[in-house]
């Protein structure tokens, strides 16, 4: 990192940006016209800054990341019980954040709000306080998480659609437009409707995740014992542990089984 005001960062800032002197900028980084940086801001090397954008608080962009005109990012949460305290907000590196998106810093001294690599976040989403996102997540257009949701690797997240507070979404889920997220979404399914019921599992997108056939045999066993068996979710983990062998994918489907602290979102059909 360099400080912006050394000579070879300065070619790379427009002259109507505002960048605080004390904010740190890497190697061939880009602030477009009207841009504004706060003191406490980090971003990483190649890293491109469109026009009026604003970063703020205690926070960090990746490398060879895009923000586009008019994003907000790490400014004061919209939390009524936020206090001015120091928090975080920490994107990682080759991430898109279009236009209007806005990403919030967290509620609680020291916590921060997360978003991982290469993720695909669409023009006017949002992520919420203590939000944590994984790798490689796709948010359409609109799409919003409530504070304090968590979002595995690999999810998509259909435009419209509203992501409750502490909600949990498994890696490789897909969720439809404009569904309602009210309950935790097991990995490895399709989620849809008003209030989001499971409507299957995501076998395009395991595919697309080269997910071994003989693994995607078991994920959909895994799925039938637990939306078409009639058993209570402990007992289907236990049918689960019984019948299928271990691999990865089974393994990280039954911890976010376990830890369904607010029960996982139910089919259709129940």
């Amino acid at each position: 990192m360099i400080v912006v005001g050394m000579e070879n960062a300065e070619s790379n800032i427009h002259s109507t940006a505002i960048v605080h002197p004390n904010a740190k900028l890497g190697k061939d980084v880009i602030v477009g016209p009207g841009a504004v940086i706060g003191e406490h801001v980090e971003i990483g090397d190649g890293t491109q800054i469109g026009a009026h954008v604003v970063i703020g608080g205690w926070t960090t962009i990746g490398k060879r990341c895009e923000l586009y005109p008019n994003a907000s990012i790490g400014l004061e949460p919209q939390d009524l019980k936020f206090k001015g305290e120091k928090s975080y907000c920490n994107i990682g590196d080759e991430t898109v954040i279009r236009e209007f998106v806005t990403i919030s810093r967290a509620t609680g001294e020291g916590e921060e709000t997360r978003v991982g690599n290469n993720c695909l976040l669409q023009a006017c989403t949002h992520v919420a306080h203590n939000c944590i996102v994984g790798n490689n997540v796709i948010m359409s257009n609109c799409a919003g998480l409530a504070g304090h949701a968590i979002v595995e690797d690999r999810v998509v997240i259909g435009g419209l659609a509203g992501i409750h507070q502490f909600v949990k979404i498994g890696r490789n889920a897909m969720v439809g437009g404009m569904a309602k997220v009210v309950q935790d979404i097991p990995p490895y399914v399709i989620a849809d409707g008003q209030p989001a019921r499971v409507i299957g599992l995501n076998s395009v997108g395991l595919s697309r995740a080269g997910i071994s056939e003989e693994v995607r045999r078991d994920l959909k066993q895994a799925f039938r014992i637990i939306y078409r068996s009639g058993f209570s979710l402990s007992k289907a983990i236990e049918e689960m542990e019984m019948q299928l062998d271990s691999s990865v994918e089974i393994e990280n489907l039954l911890r976010f089984l376990r830890n369904a602290d607010r029960g996982i979102m139910r089919t259709r059909r129940d």
